[in-house]
């Protein structure tokens, strides 16, 4: 393996060679430092979307649950055999009911638009994290007849309340009189605030007790639906549908996949589309090795035409510089997995020490709803850029070689 040897000697100046070698030499160090730096950004980058889509899931999935099983006209009459059914699924953990109304909130001359959830807390606290976002507060404080309600925390803000306050609740299901019909109005105490760190439900969820929700509605026994956590979220499409083998009637079943679409979609383009930009990064790197590879067959013509005319084939001399390039790429890209890796694993620690240094704070607590750099390195993801990336340095080594081996030994050392 001649052509082994002869490329990892190409690869490193030798002390008694001329300044040319020396510089191709230095090009290829930036050629390998470009692509360490490359392959450590995108895997840094990919790392921190995952952790950001992680913790955006989390957060959603902490007051929606993974699956919903509601009547077809909106309402469950029967919703003990729902429960009695859904248990029967060996993938299915815990199941919880609910009632999902409409309703206005108004305090102190502040009116609000929201919408109200009724749940049983012991349950509830099962299939969501509402008691790990409380502010003040318990959701035990939930209790049947006594009118609690606990609220978002940009909902309680906007109405300027605070946990004791007294609040009165407009429902859109009016009593008709004589008269006119006049909306139902009840006041609720509030007993808790949350914080979800999603704009969506801390500005317009407010939580009672289920049985405190049918009688405001005059629901009696029945409910909106049943919210369901099963033991693995990504299987939550697999799993409703299996379910219906243990329901029957009318029944709709939604998940979180279609419940937060065009969400968890948008996400996933926005990573897809900087993992392609980030690549042009890799890939700047990556053909910098043809630069490095075409000077260094014009510095090594007389070395070929040597090499040529003592028998070596034109696919040695191609091997030769192929070897060449994909040692540089290799080298360049094991560094940048290893220094991509360990930042994306250490980045919580990277990050405030930045910060500290800087003087300044990346995600202000009192702009964003989150306020640190997460990071979820995915092993999938390390394997995909490096898959990539020396496919990228294996395809800039072969034009290079190919004139290389085009040489002719002649021509080449007519003025040597």
């Amino acid at each position: 393996m001649y052509e082994l040897l002869i490329g990892l000697r190409y690869t490193r100046a030798q002390p008694r060679e001329g300044a040319a070698n020396r510089f191709i030499s230095f090009i290829a160090l930036i050629s390998m430092l470009g692509l360490a730096l490359g392959v450590a950004a995108l895997i840094v980058v990919l790392s921190v979307m995952n952790g950001f889509q992680k913790e955006l899931r989390e957060r959603i999935l902490g007051v929606v649950s993974h699956i919903q099983v509601s009547g077809g006209g909106g309402e469950l009459e029967d919703w003990t055999r729902v429960l009695q059914g859904v248990a029967r699924h060996p993938r299915v953990k815990a199941a919880a009911p609910y009632v999902q109304q409409q309703g206005m909130l108004s305090f102190d001359g502040q009116v609000r638009g929201m919408m109200l959830r009724g749940i049983l807390p012991e349950a509830e606290d099962k299939v969501a994290n509402f008691a790990r976002y409380m502010k003040a507060g318990k959701l035990d404080a939930l209790r049947p007849g006594e009118f609690g309600m606990v609220l978002g925390s940009e909902l309680a803000r906007a109405l300027r309340v605070r946990q004791g306050d007294k609040i009165t609740l407009l429902a859109p299901q009016g009593l008709v009189t004589p008269a006119a019909v006049l909306p139902r109005v009840k006041q609720f105490r509030v007993v808790g605030i949350f914080e979800a760190g999603m704009f969506e439900f801390d500005s317009g969820l407010a939580l009672v007790h289920m049985e405190d929700a049918q009688k405001l509605y005059r629901m009696d026994e029945r409910v909106s639906g049943v919210r369901l956590k099963v033991d693995d979220l990504f299987a939550a499409p697999q799993i409703g549908r299996e379910l219906m083998r243990y329901l029957d009637g009318e029944i709709w079943i939604s998940d979180w996949t279609r419940s937060h679409a065009n969400f968890f979609r948008a996400v996933e383009i926005e990573k897809r589309m900087m993992f392609l930009i980030l690549l042009l990064i890799v890939a700047v790197a990556a053909f910098n090795i043809v630069s490095t590879l075409v000077m260094a067959v014009q510095d090594k013509r007389a070395d070929i035409a040597i090499l040529r005319t003592l028998g070596a084939s034109p696919r040695s001399i191609m091997g030769i510089f192929v070897v060449q390039g994909t040692l540089i790429g290799v080298v360049g890209l094991l560094a940048g997995i290893a220094g991509g890796v360990a930042l994306a694993l250490n980045i919580d620690v990277v990050v405030p020490a930045l910060e500290r240094v800087l003087g300044m704070q990346f995600l202000a607590k009192d702009v964003y709803y989150i306020s640190e750099l997460p990071s979820d390195l995915h092993w999938s993801d390390v394997w995909t850029i490096g898959s990539v990336s020396f496919l990228l340095t294996l395809l800039a080594t072969l034009y290079p070689s190919w004139r290389a081996s085009r040489t002719q030994p002649a021509e080449a050392l007519r003025y040597e």
